[in-house]
């Protein structure tokens, strides 16, 4: 067979746009409660006068808890049993439950000590990530199974990308919302306002793929565990079992070599950006305007959304490019495409012209928009590649240690960044007279680190093997095992 030969995506493999659209409903509330986890942070510090570093380890302690239970509720999700399906009622409890944790974890009272802080905000975080948890990993796992085509998971990748980026059109204007003097008294007040609206966003928009989405391989997956337990009798001997049987799949995902490029690719290129992504709020305000806090959150608003506009464009242009050239190679131009973005940010930072700094945000946007939509696509590739090793269907536990490499990479990103901070000198009690030396270490950190990363990442992915042959060879494998074409 021709290397270049494309496939054809069958009708009946195709997934109506209003499905994609329902469940990019789904990343949208995923990604508006990451970027408002992480972007209305900067409240502790600025608001409440946390040292950056207590910041950034609250950023990162409640993610290392996620280590237990995003493989833990991949694995229930892959193994439930019920009349609404394996993913839709963790779903539709974990959309309503996460967004009453999200608005209480805000209302933070004024006038306490640092210490009441951490442990109040580390506390609520511990419940709103267990929560978080339970909403996302079977809602991850439920795109996997939507298509068996090599090129429609693109599409419905491309879709849900699409729709989670609307959140970074609002995200990146909270600061602004939180900091409005004709909406709120200050920061805090500010943070406890917007937390509920987006907690009644999240409740009405996350329960919708639970309710109207089907799940492709609930029968097959019902099958596979009726006979994996099979024989296996009393409660004890069902627990012993089903616990045995969660490490044997933990550590099978986890020497899967293919997926691993896939989390290790995926840990470097977002993580990097992670790491720094603080510093461009800092860089603007202390850099660009000298410490005007208004005026450079206005700015650090436009980029965001200069940034989400060009997403959207990536999205769409890399899921074309990759039915051309292939998901590998679509990787490596997004990738690289962004990392001139980054290099970009030395001259476009510049005072003289703040307007220069929208320039690099599109180019950027090429790093987080391709990677999140072939991600998802070759993940779900190589849940067809396992299958056909392991005979189940682990689409749950794939995706939980995929987002639980992620998480776990994010917690290490944002405790660093902290301690990053913190090292180039930058004081917040100096307001405009920051030294020259912590603008020009901020500055360094934020280009250098995402650069060596993604980098690495396209190194890394070089070698992935599921190309599209592959992934048909594997599909036409499974479906003569199971005996009919799914």
């Amino acid at each position: 067979m021709a290397p270049d030969l494309h496939y054809e995506t069958p009708e009946k493999d195709r997934v109506p746009l209003t499905e994609k659209v329902i469940y990019g409903l789904g990343a949208f509330v995923n990604n508006i409660l990451a970027a408002a986890i992480g972007g209305m942070s900067i409240v502790l510090n600025l608001g409440l006068g946390m040292n950056p570093a207590l910041v950034g380890l609250l950023g990162a302690l409640p993610r290392l808890i996620d280590a237990f239970t995003d493989p833990l509720m991949g694995y229930i999700s892959d193994q439930t049993r019920s009349r609404w399906g394996r993913r839709r009622p963790y779903i539709f409890a974990g959309a309503i439950l996460v967004s009453i944790s999200f608005a209480l974890l805000w209302q933070l009272p004024e006038g306490k000590s640092q210490d009441y802080y951490f442990w109040f905000f580390l506390i609520g975080s511990l419940v709103f990530y267990l929560f978080y948890t339970m909403f996302a990993t079977p809602w991850v796992a439920l795109g996997y199974e939507l298509t068996p085509d090599y090129h429609e998971r693109t599409r419905v990748m491309a879709v849900q990308n699409f729709m989670g980026q609307l959140a970074y059109l609002i995200s990146p204007w909270f600061l602004w919302i939180m900091q409005h003097e004709g909406m709120f008294d200050n920061l805090a007040s500010g943070a406890a306002g917007l937390a509920v609206a987006i907690a009644i966003a999240v409740t009405i928009l996350g329960v919708l793929p639970a309710i109207f989405l089907r799940e492709r391989y609930q029968d097959l997956a019902t099958k596979e565990i009726e006979e994996a337990t099979a024989g296996v009798s009393g409660l004890a001997s069902q627990f012993r079992e089903r616990t045995l049987d969660f490490f044997r799949g933990f550590a099978m995902t986890l020497r899967f070599s293919p997926f691993m490029k896939l989390c290790a690719a995926t840990f470097l290129v977002f993580n990097g950006f992670m790491m720094v992504a603080s510093f461009q709020s800092y860089i603007i305000i202390y850099y660009v305007f000298a410490g005007d806090q208004e005026l450079g959150a206005e700015y650090a608003g436009w980029s965001g959304t200069v940034s989400a506009f060009g997403t959207f464009f990536v999205i769409f242009f890399i899921s074309w490019l990759s039915t051309l050239i292939g998901k590998r190679r679509a990787f490596f131009v997004a990738i690289g495409v962004s990392m001139l973005g980054y290099a970009l940010k030395w001259i476009c930072y510049d005072p003289r012209y703040p307007l220069l700094l929208l320039l690099p945000a599109p180019l950027i946007a090429f790093g987080l928009g391709g990677l999140f939509t072939l991600m998802g696509s070759m993940i779900a590739d190589v849940c067809d590649m396992d299958e056909l090793q392991s005979h189940e269907r682990r689409e749950g536990m794939f995706g939980s240690i995929y987002w639980w490499v992620v998480k776990l990479g994010m917690a290490a990103a944002l405790a660093i960044g902290g301690v990053l901070l913190n090292a180039t000198g930058f004081d917040v009690a100096l307001g405009g007279h920051q030294t020259e030396q912590a603008l020009l270490l901020m500055r360094l950190f934020d280009i250098v680190v995402p650069l060596v990363f993604s980098g690495i990442a396209i190194w890394l992915i070089a070698s992935y093997p599921i190309t599209e042959q592959v992934a048909a060879e594997v599909r036409q494998s499974l479906e003569a095992r199971r005996g009919s074409v799914s």
